[in-house]
């Protein structure tokens, strides 16, 4: 949860260049990031695989007035609405895009890495299918999520602190100082368009998503742990953490489509 999540790139900027916010050429290269090449393969109106710049445009052209994203893990369809082999494929990416308007579609995304360790080149194929037209599972408001986030915050730092990472090893120790600084930095995350909050909550999301991966990371170097209860314990305390943020970072992202649905009565 450190990094975003490709179907987040996909929905922020597609929903810029639907609002006009952001030039085809540019809501592209976005979603691109590191990634080789991404195409849309089975959109409607389309015999084959599309590029980016041409697969948003055709979805702006079918009506579409926004992109949401489902973040689901075995046990928890975050964001989905059916039907089952769309939410099973989505389930199997661990993320997926859903249409708002026009088409009742969504896209999930195959990834494929080829190359030696060092010059890998990752394309991506976005598979266009049908989807049920019905409310996202269990995706909070952006009030919510925030005040979610607030206590998942505190226990993924108490967390940290009875595992402590400090003495874990080299491997727990740098990712701590790499969130810190990155913490420090900061970052642009979304795109134009999204309302101030979203930005925040995204931001919040992260910093307790990346809390987790470090806490997750300790526990399986066992740290200060002398039990197996105990870090079975401590898997208990990060499970529901992790899901909060992950339930945070979907609202986040879908806020521009909840801002352009409630003024659309």
């Amino acid at each position: 949860m450190l990094d975003e999540p490709r179907s987040g790139r996909l929905a922020a900027w597609g929903n810029a260049l639907i609002a006009g916010l952001a030039a085809p050429d540019d809501a592209a290269q976005e979603v691109l990031a590191d990634d080789s090449v991404h195409r849309i393969s089975g959109l409607p109106g389309e015999d084959g695989p599309v590029g980016l710049t041409l697969g948003l445009g055709r979805l702006r052209a079918l009506g579409v007035r926004g992109l949401r994203i489902a973040l689901p893990v075995p046990g928890h369809p975050l964001g989905l609405s059916g039907p089952p082999e769309f939410n099973a494929r989505a389930l199997a990416a661990g993320e997926a895009v859903i249409a708002v308007g026009g088409p009742a579609v969504g896209l999930v995304p195959e990834v494929t890495e080829a190359g030696p360790r060092g010059d890998v080149h990752v394309s991506v194929e976005w598979r266009c299918l049908e989807v049920r037209d019905a409310p996202p599972a269990d995706v909070p408001s952006l009030g919510e999520a925030e005040r979610e986030l607030a206590e998942a915050l505190r226990d993924a730092t108490e967390a940290l602190a009875r595992l402590d990472v400090a003495g874990t090893g080299p491997t727990a120790q740098a990712a701590l100082e790499a969130y810190r600084a990155r913490a420090a930095r900061g970052r642009e995350v979304l795109a134009p368009g999204y309302p101030p909050r979203a930005v925040r909550v995204l931001e919040l999301a992260q910093r307790v998503g990346a809390l987790v991966g470090i806490a997750t990371g300790a526990q399986a170097g066992h740290g200060a742990a002398v039990s197996a209860s105990e870090i079975a314990a401590r898997a208990e305390l990060l499970r529901p953490v992790e899901r909060t943020a992950r339930r945070a970072q979907v609202a986040a992202y879908n806020a521009y489509v909840e801002e352009v649905e409630r003024r659309r009565g």
